[in-house]
């Protein structure tokens, strides 16, 4: 038992990123499996089969790729989700112990501005499938994006952008139990819709034997299908597959701080985590596929393709589904932890609605819609970068939690600035390092990726790691930071004070 009372009054604190009691943990294995679900089926999930088979890869093979990449993924999810369980704290508060109180908010920021990024994105779906609906509602045309007079958007753009992200921040200002509340309603609207959708694909087009034709599958690769070397295709991609939720691993004991059990934490990652991401990537492909027979060429994006409905009120529903999906997966994956991110910065005047809004607000600055324009700049250079950014987190938090410490926390001095997570002035300096060290491991392929040979040549070695990102960074931080606690100890990290 932690007594709260010893650092309520502590800067550290506020009752947003206080531990959750045991008595206010009710979230069972359905609900964590409901909010997997709400996560998954969304269009970035939808498109990640179409963008393998682009590269040549077949219809199996591409969902082996994201099946095999959730699974491995599934491993850093539950090990850092253990925490939150255990002692009822969300991210920020867990990355204290192994970075220190203040060394905590570098890391920290790193998922946050990620997570800024995927809500513009996410938010930038919302609005144009909110825009696509009215085109077809009122009749015009919509306009190309990059042609409009503001940021290559057009007044219309701007609206319904605008309009989805108001609602988004209409749902972070009523709270988390709204987002429990949302993700248990939308999980099962969102198989039935997608399930609908896939029949309806696979009817216009003629069935089965039609949509999975070799034919078909030709026209979707464009011609990518020749000199097909699948290993060379395989490990990036893996690494993008990993790399999708490379962000939730860590910051999943936001979530699982409200789970009743280890139990329910842990079958219900397993039951709505690497099912729903294959199911849906598999309506998304065949979908894709469909509509080179309905439509004459393939249509990777969801929103294009419900836009070429000519019943409004058809389209009207399946926009509105669409809206629903991206709507569940932004708030829960895309604010919850900035939110908590950001707050951590300054608790006791950063609460988690204004956390919330801040996120919202660099998200829009970021301008989302150039950063998913290209199909394979946003597996290779967005999915594949920052995947080697949040492995080395990883690596440090799973280091220090399982190794070093054995599980064991004290909860009070998680709050304490003078706590025996102080370490040097607030900063874990062997944590900062191996921090650094593994992000360092796989910049020079990132910088091979973005600019090519134009300014320097980057050896081969060094190239090759940027395609397994994500597991160089998780294995190069988590060892190196080992090595350095092992052999420079410090005088802050007597472990004897934790229980």
């Amino acid at each position: 038992m932690t007594d709260s009372g010893s650092y309520t009054h502590s800067p550290l604190y506020n009752p947003d990123l206080a531990p959750v009691p045991r008595s206010e943990r009710t979230w069972n294995k359905w609900n964590i499996a409901s909010l997997w679900v709400g996560l998954s089926v969304c269009i970035p999930t939808y498109m990640l089969a179409s963008g393998l088979v682009s590269q040549g890869m077949s219809l199996w093979q591409s969902l082996m790729t994201i099946a095999l990449g959730n699974l491995i993924v599934l491993v850093p999810m539950v090990l850092n989700a253990h925490a939150g369980t255990e002692y009822g704290i969300p991210f920020p508060v867990l990355l204290r112990a192994s970075f220190g109180t203040l060394g905590a908010n570098i890391p920290a920021m790193l998922r946050a501005l990620v997570a800024c990024g995927w809500f513009g994105i996410q938010t930038w779906i919302g609005g144009f499938a909110i825009y696509t609906l009215h085109a077809v509602i009122f009749g015009f045309q919509p306009a190309d994006v990059e042609s409009g007079p503001w940021l290559g958007l057009t007044l219309g753009h701007w609206g319904c952008f605008l309009l989805f992200w108001a609602i988004n921040m209409a749902i972070v200002i009523m709270g988390i139990e709204s987002i429990k509340w949302l993700e248990n309603l939308a999980a099962p609207f969102l198989l039935i819709s997608g399930l609908v959708l896939l029949a309806w694909a696979v009817t216009q087009a003629g069935g089965w034997n039609v949509v999975l034709s070799e034919q078909v599958f030709q026209q979707v690769r464009g011609g990518s299908g020749q000199d097909f070397q699948f290993w060379k295709v395989f490990w990036p991609n893996l690494t993008a597959m990993v790399g999708f939720w490379a962000t939730l691993s860590l910051n999943i004991p936001d979530f699982t701080r409200y789970a009743r059990s280890q139990t329910d934490q842990v079958m219900g990652q397993i039951m709505g985590l690497p099912t729903t991401m294959a199911l849906f990537s598999f309506i998304g492909i065949t979908v894709t596929c469909a509509s080179v027979v309905i439509y004459g060429q393939p249509i990777w994006d969801p929103v294009v393709l419900i836009g070429k409905f000519s019943n409004p009120v058809v389209v009207g529903i399946a926009l509105f589904a669409l809206t629903i999906a991206t709507l569940s997966t932004n708030i829960a994956a895309n604010i919850v932890s900035p939110a908590n991110d950001f707050s951590n910065l300054w608790p006791r005047v950063i609460r988690f609605k204004t956390g919330g809004i801040m996120a919202g607000s660099i998200g829009i600055a970021m301008m989302p819609w150039k950063l998913i324009s290209d199909p394979s700049g946003y597996i290779f250079t967005w999915l594949i970068g920052y995947s080697g950014l949040l492995g080395s987190i990883a690596g440090v938090m799973i280091a220090d939690y399982f190794v070093i410490r054995r599980r064991r926390l004290s909860v009070t001095d998680l709050y304490q600035p003078d706590g025996c997570y102080r370490y040097s002035s607030g900063f874990h300096w062997q944590a900062l390092l191996a921090l650094a060290i593994g992000i360092a491991a796989n910049v020079p392929g990132f910088l091979d990726q973005v600019l090519g040979d134009r300014y320097f040549i980057v050896p081969a070695l060094l190239k090759s790691f940027y395609s397994y990102a994500w597991f160089v960074g998780l294995l190069v931080a988590g060892l190196v930071y080992l090595f350095l606690t092992r052999c420079f100890p410090g005088r802050n990290t007597a472990f004897s004070q934790e229980r």
